[in-house]
């Protein structure tokens, strides 16, 4: 059975937007706690970025599957 593709293997183009978003809700993140970006090491501002980027993935993943089963006509939640 073919493997289908994780989202590791997500093109560049799509990978710099989600990045892009990432930074976004982690400047976001940040004002909304108090700080101030500028006085971040650049070290936990990419710890941050990362968290962000992963909530993202996962956002991804949890659509895709409620949109298969969807197409499936299966209902979760029902």
């Amino acid at each position: 059975m073919k493997n289908l593709p994780s989202l590791n293997t997500i093109p560049n183009k799509y990978r710099s937007v989600i990045r892009e978003k990432a930074i976004n809700r982690a400047r976001t993140r940040i004002v909304v706690a108090g700080g101030d970006p500028a006085k971040f090491r650049q070290d936990d501002l990419e710890i941050i970025v990362k968290e962000e980027e992963d909530k993202i993935k996962n956002s991804i993943r949890e659509k895709g599957l409620l949109a298969v089963l969807a197409i499936l006509g299966l209902n979760v939640f029902g």
